[in-house]
């Protein structure tokens, strides 16, 4: 009978721990933008407001890629939104060509090689990443 208890003791506690588990993403995922999707290529845009730029640092472990906008304004740098992207694959292929809504950029990627420009105000960069199998690859950008 001890063990029965134990057994049945056992499985709410586990039952509970998922249950918190779900709440803590839950949670994250409510203050994310919504995912979007170019051909196969799934990314999220946005970062405005202190919810929503803390659920996206929270997901970017999700994410082989992580890009961040910013721009010198007084002295300071200040994130951005309304930056136009484009990522290019090893062979120069447009595999996503979007607008950024806001300092964060989360995209999933196959694993390889590809070129990231940004432009913001008319003024263009460019980043080389290299997306692993696992982790988060992260490019920053900004503008002067």
């Amino acid at each position: 009978m001890n063990k029965r208890i134990e057994r049945c003791t056992m499985a709410t506690a586990m039952a509970l721990g998922s249950m918190a588990i779900a709440g803590i993403l839950s949670t994250a995922q409510a203050g994310m933008p919504p995912v979007q999707h170019q051909g196969p290529v799934e990314y999220v845009s946005g970062g405005i407001g202190i919810d929503e730029s803390e659920a996206m640092k929270a997901a970017a472990s999700h994410y082989p890629l992580a890009l961040t906008f910013a721009a010198q304004r007084d002295g300071k740098a200040d994130y951005v939104a309304d930056v136009a992207v484009v990522i290019r694959d090893a062979q120069g292929k447009s595999v996503l060509q979007v607008t950024a809504e806001g300092p964060y950029m989360l995209v999933k990627l196959p694993a390889g090689s590809y070129k990231v420009s940004a432009t913001y105000n008319g003024k263009a960069q460019e980043r080389e990443v290299s997306v692993q199998g696992a982790g988060t690859v992260r490019a920053m950008f900004e503008w002067k």
